[in-house]
């Protein structure tokens, strides 16, 4: 598990059952799936999975849980993000103690520090445990872009190996790409652009529709990893609309709802987040039918 990130994570959405509480049946289920469909690396308790809302005991059950099905197969990197930089650091000594092999470390959502405050986060969570850490740019959640020369000069921090790059700025992540060392791993966090960033040298992708169509996105991944770019455009066509369905409405509302329609889980979010409105059923389902999901 030390070696460099590349192809295809799926970003695990979270199974509740109808009292609200995790589903752990279907959170095993969905994780074995992933893995015999042939993605690369799964992740917990992201904001696709719902971590915003889970109790710091549920969270590491969460992670355990995806261990323990994982058993060794693919990465396991955990969300262990926070805006409290000593809560950070607490989640992520949990983290590793839950079994995970990578931590996912979102920039500090809200608070808005500057660039600097942004490195001085990173490297006191990374002085605080000795697992791989991904940083995770996602400026419309965060309200702050971790610009690129700052993401560089966190890549020459020790246990820093990789980023999750949701900026939606190609410009930004081609400068990455650039001038990032060797050991660096740079990871799309938008399902629709991945082929393009992996066309400039990016590894891989952190999917949210790969819940749906782990197999399409794995070889997508690995197509373009062999420079086979004729092949990938391929299931980047077929899959497209799904890759534009699933963000029909705010994540994860409509990849629960599609995982509801593959009967791998019940369509159950965490308020403040509510299902998926009903008028885009058809076009998620649609979706799913082009992608070769559903029948």
């Amino acid at each position: 598990m030390t070696g460099k990130l590349t192809g295809c994570g799926t970003a695990l959405v979270t199974p509740w059952q109808k009292d609200g509480s995790l589903d752990e049946k279907a959170l095993r289920a969905l994780v074995d799936w992933q893995i015999e469909q042939g993605i690369h690396m799964v992740i917990p308790c992201g904001s696709t999975g719902e971590a915003a809302t889970m109790a710091p005991a549920e969270h590491r059950r969460v992670v355990e849980i995806t261990v323990e099905q994982a058993k060794g197969r693919v990465p396991v990197i955990a969300g262990a993000g926070s805006n409290d930089t000593a809560k950070a650091v607490a989640l992520s000594k949990e983290m590793k103690a839950a079994g995970a092999t990578h931590l996912l470390h979102v920039s500090p959502m809200y608070n808005k520090p500057p660039q600097r405050g942004i490195i001085e986060h990173f490297r006191r969570v990374a002085d605080a445990t000795d697992l791989p850490i991904v940083v995770y740019n996602v400026p419309g959640r965060t309200g702050s872009n971790i610009e690129a020369k700052t993401t560089l000069a966190l890549a020459e921090i020790p246990h820093i190996v990789a980023v999750k790059e949701a900026s939606g700025n190609p410009a930004q992540i081609a400068d990455i790409i650039k001038d990032r060392p060797g050991h660096f791993s740079v990871l799309s966090g938008d399902d629709e652009i991945t082929l393009g960033l992996m066309a400039a040298g990016a590894d891989g992708v952190i999917s949210v529709v790969s819940n749906a169509t782990p197999r399409g996105m794995a070889q997508l991944c690995e197509a373009a990893l062999r420079g086979d770019f004729a092949a990938a455009r391929d299931l980047h066509f077929k899959l497209l609309p799904w890759m534009r369905a699933a963000f029909i409405e705010s994540n994860p509302l409509p990849v629960k709802a599609a995982m509801a329609m593959l009967g791998r889980m019940d369509n159950r979010v965490r308020l403040p987040l509510v299902p998926m409105d009903e008028k885009h059923t058809d076009a998620v389902r649609s979706a799913l039918k082009h992608a070769g999901a559903i029948a």
